[in-house]
């Protein structure tokens, strides 16, 4: 017996004509599925040889997607299960990385660390560890095995959170769970096996990227373009080239990144250069969607033929597998506006277009089998429109976590998962998301949201776009405040700062109706994200000190 995850995903590997596109831009190579099943055999092969059977940990240290899939594919043969490690960058300090981790190792008490050529020079640490360290090459080596038996309910992947490094923790996907969030999304999306073709950049240490955009298109035998996020940054146009070369229909990224392509498109791009108009889903999660963002976006995509009914904001976390919401399939960006004094004294969403108002977005209501509620500091379900923490519950949220600790639950007793984000259900059920509970400031009773502060700040010239944060002070004492941090090239001219740091008060002010305690202007790179880009807020406090 094997469970219906691997069943499915080795039947559309052997029946399918689809396959994946890697290496663009230098040196493109295309898989079919069948040819990147039967690598994953002798991967499996490799495995088994080295005492890797069903239960084992696998972490996995490699960059490439033509690498990975088949990796990953061979782990899941073996019954055992897979956790992208963390990748170093050329400016990581190794010896403190090997350290860090080893703890992740250690906590899921892993077989083996699986390294690819791009990371080799970090072998020698792990093995110095302690740690058995396999290669794809070598693996790659030996003869092909059979699938062993596996259950619905084996982990397939242990996915860390974001900032898991020094004090690790890593949600337990099964293969349950992502046959019940795979056929779910495949809906919400309205997906079609013949005439989707998936493009992405996404890391696969990321769960969008790695399940989201690799391990779900391998289950299904999708037509799947992927190349790595160092491919992206080092050339933002690529991702267009990539959907006019392969005429994309589906993509997917956070907030940032499209704000990041926008300002490419009208900087770099000829109009009438890209043909982007055979996008119907590009899909914006991860992090919070900014309106103003999306619609920049729009108007800098309108030259290449980018539709604004393909923008589909969306809701999602590790916790349950990847997707929560989708927006409606060719309805584009809703927009909420409600007022901001109710919204952040009385906790209502009460729409309103005149006075002080908030632009929220729509992220679509839940995907099919997943449940959403909204509840007070009591544990009450609030109704329609009253903000609170958002819950969900259904048979692709994870049972818990794999820690130093041990295994810790994630669920209570009536299988509710507390998503530590603000927010409220419309009228008609839809999903809009308000911020992270742990991040919001407040002042006086009232509410106020880091987004909102950080989306005034980079509205001031000068400050570099998607590199401001809000900092939140004296948190739980009565008289909480908070301190801005932004990114400017001009951070070592004193008049230039001092002009910057003025008017990020200035607009703050404007937005919030509260000044900073204080501003401060940073070298570029210097504020803390996450390897997929989201601002580490918490990490953020000793830049304001």
């Amino acid at each position: 017996m094997v469970s219906s995850f691997t069943e499915t995903m080795f039947n559309n590997a052997r029946n399918s004509t689809n396959g994946m596109v890697t290496g663009e831009p230098d040196e493109p190579v295309r898989h079919t599925w069948i040819q990147v099943h039967e690598r994953a055999r002798r991967i499996a092969g490799g495995l088994a040889a080295a005492g890797v059977g069903r239960g084992s940990a696998l972490a996995v240290l490699a960059g490439a997607p033509v690498e990975i899939a088949p990796t990953a594919q061979g782990i899941w043969m073996r019954g055992a299960s897979l956790t992208m490690l963390h990748q170093p960058t050329p400016r990581t300090d190794l010896v403190r990385w090997a350290e860090e981790t080893m703890a992740v190792i250690d906590m899921i008490d892993a077989a083996a660390v699986i390294v690819s050529d791009l990371f080799m020079p970090a072998a020698p640490l792990l093995a110095g560890q302690g740690i058995t360290v396999l290669t794809i090459a070598d693996l790659l080596g030996h003869d092909p095995v059979d699938p062993l038996p596996t259950g619905d309910d084996d982990i397939a992947l242990m996915q860390l959170t974001s900032g898991s490094t020094g004090s690790p923790k890593a949600v337990q996907i099964t293969h349950a769970n992502v046959v019940a969030n795979a056929e779910a999304m495949i809906v919400g999306c309205d997906f079609d096996i013949d005439t989707d073709v998936i493009v992405s950049w996404l890391p696969c240490f990321h769960d969008m990227g790695m399940t989201g955009y690799l391990t779900v298109p391998m289950y299904y035998g999708a037509e799947l373009v992927k190349v790595t996020p160092m491919d992206f940054l080092r050339d933002t146009l690529l991702w267009a080239k990539l959907i006019h070369r392969y005429r994309g229909t589906m993509t997917a990224a956070p907030n940032f990144a499209y704000n990041l392509f926008a300002k490419r498109l009208r900087r770099q791009a000829i109009p009438g250069e890209y043909d982007l108009s055979s996008l119907r889903w590009a899909l914006s999660g991860a992090e919070q969607v900014d309106p103003l963002d999306v619609e920049d976006l729009c108007d800098a995509g309108a030259p290449f033929g980018l539709r604004p009914e393909a923008i589909i904001p969306a809701y999602g976390m590790a916790e349950t597998t990847v997707a929560v919401s989708f927006s409606e399939c060719g309805g584009g960006m809703v927009v909420e506006e409600v007022d901001a004094d109710l919204l952040a004294v009385l906790h209502r969403a009460v729409p309103a277009t005149k006075g002080h108002t908030r632009r929220l977005v729509s992220l679509g209501k839940p995907l099919k089998g997943i449940e959403v509620r909204i509840v007070d500091e009591e544990d009450a379900v609030v109704s329609a429109r009253g903000v609170g923490v958002i819950e969900v519950r259904g048979a692709p949220v994870t049972k818990g976590y794999t820690t130093v600790a041990g295994f810790i639950g994630a669920q209570n007793e009536q299988g509710w998962y507390d998503t530590g984000d603000l927010g409220y259900l419309t009228e008609d059920g839809e999903i809009v998301v308000c911020g992270r509970l742990k991040d919001v400031i407040i002042m006086a009773g009232k509410n106020i949201y880091p987004t909102d502060i950080e989306r005034a700040a980079v509205r001031v010239d000068g400050v570099r776009p998607g590199c401001a944060v809000a900092v939140r002070l004296n948190a739980g004492h009565k008289r909480e405040t908070f301190a801005v941090a932004v990114e400017s090239a001009a951070f070592d001219d004193h008049d230039e700062v001092r002009r910057i740091e003025r008017e990020v008060a200035h607009q703050v002010f404007a937005e919030v109706d509260v000044r900073p305690r204080n501003v401060v202007v940073l070298e570029p790179g210097t504020i803390p994200k996450t390897p997929s880009g989201k601002l580490r807020r918490a990490h953020a406090l000793s830049l304001v000190d």
